[in-house]
């Protein structure tokens, strides 16, 4: 088995780095304490993938790195083990992670949602949405596609300047009428900010918080998602009404809660 840092960064490039840019160090010694090494050779191990490369993104819950296995890339997202993520949860998503996790520490709650994600990528894959397709996890790190190409990481889709915003418009109806009629799931959380643009397709990410169509809070969750995107299709000079937007993609199938029916 390699030492727990090597697979962080080859040897040779991890004196470059050091010589090179400190803050990519520093930033480095904040994700990878002890058990997060750990974690990372296991998956090593596993077969995973070979190394991370550089980071790709980074935030208050956790970050994303470049990995390489061989000659592919892959994509390697990183929780921080603290507090801090479940700051920015919403009630109705930290509600759904204690259901599921039995652990009540922060450890044990950010590994339940890293297998979350995991399994909620896996299953709009597998209805067809165009996702990072997940390929492992353990303890906080999850491994799943790169999406992206040798040059970098695909952009958010709020940084793209779109030519056919119409074209845009039946793409995202296409993906998100997938995840509601066919994956049963609501994002909760989608906008231009957490969605990535590759060659001419939408991609979701940060599923983690999604919630099933049958949850009570499903229907306003995607009325909320559609509203958002309804806002930047027309910035880009396409105006398309939530409502109309609700039902191209099947939401108007959704049952509101009793009380606001």
């Amino acid at each position: 088995m390699p030492r727990s840092r090597d697979v962080v960064f080859p040897r040779r490039e991890r004196v470059e780095d050091r010589r090179k840019d400190a803050g990519q160090r520093k930033l480095l010694d904040e994700f990878f304490d002890h058990g997060t090494l750990l974690a990372v050779s296991r998956l090593v191990t596993q077969g995973l993938f070979d190394v991370l490369d550089h980071p790709i993104s980074q935030g208050k819950e956790g970050g994303v790195f470049r990995a390489s296995k061989g000659t592919e890339l892959r994509a390697v997202k990183i929780y921080r083990i603290s507090n801090t993520m479940f700051r920015h949860l919403p009630p109705y998503a930290l509600e759904e992670l204690r259901r599921e996790a039995s652990a009540r520490n922060y450890g044990g709650l950010i590994f339940a949602w890293t297998r979350r994600e995991h399994t909620i990528l896996g299953r709009l894959a597998d209805a067809g949405v165009r996702v990072p397709v997940p390929y492992g996890h353990y303890r906080n790190v999850l491994v799943m596609e790169y999406i992206g190409n040798a040059d970098g990481a695909a952009p958010r889709l709020k940084d793209v300047p779109i030519d056919a915003p119409a074209a845009l418009y039946e793409e995202l109806v296409r993906e998100f009428g997938r995840m509601i009629r066919d994956a049963k799931l609501v994002h909760g959380d989608l906008s231009p900010y957490n969605t990535l643009y590759h060659e001419g397709r939408v991609v979701v990410i940060d599923v983690a918080q999604s919630v099933r169509t049958d949850h009570p809070q499903a229907l306003g969750l995607l009325e909320r998602d559609l509203t958002n995107f309804s806002r930047f299709l027309g910035r880009l000079g396409y105006d398309v009404e939530p409502a109309e937007f609700l039902r191209a993609v099947g939401g108007d199938r959704l049952v509101a809660p009793a009380s606001e029916a």
